[in-house]
């Protein structure tokens, strides 16, 4: 699946979020709610790490741990459409300037 078809998966499941928020409560999340979602999401990703590493007993952690990375992506994708990221073309950007960085010769120690 393309980049571009998992975005609109995601926002297909954010809409029907947003009519669940605003029939539960009366309105749907914002923005900053959002991404209040995708702290706490990163936050349980943290403790499934901690688990795999085997710092914290979590049971079905592999399970667990595919889930909460899918969760976040869904996350990013989602904050990427609210706030008009073309996130393809950004990330492929970004993957270049990290590699252009790393071509560099590293500077010379002082």
């Amino acid at each position: 699946m393309e980049l571009s078809q998992l975005s609109t998966r995601a926002l297909q499941i954010r809409e029907r979020f947003a009519a669940h928020e605003q029939a539960r409560a009366g309105r749907s999340w914002t923005r900053e709610e959002i991404m209040q979602g995708f702290v706490g999401d990163v936050g349980d990703l943290m403790k499934l790490v901690m688990a795999k590493a085997g710092a914290r007993p979590i049971a079905e952690v592999d399970r667990k741990l595919a889930h909460e990375l899918s969760d976040c992506l869904w996350s990013v994708l989602v904050l990427a459409q609210l706030y008009n990221v073309d996130l393809e073309r950004e990330f492929l950007g970004t993957m270049a300037e990290i590699e252009a960085k790393l071509q560099a010769p590293p500077p010379a120690k002082p």
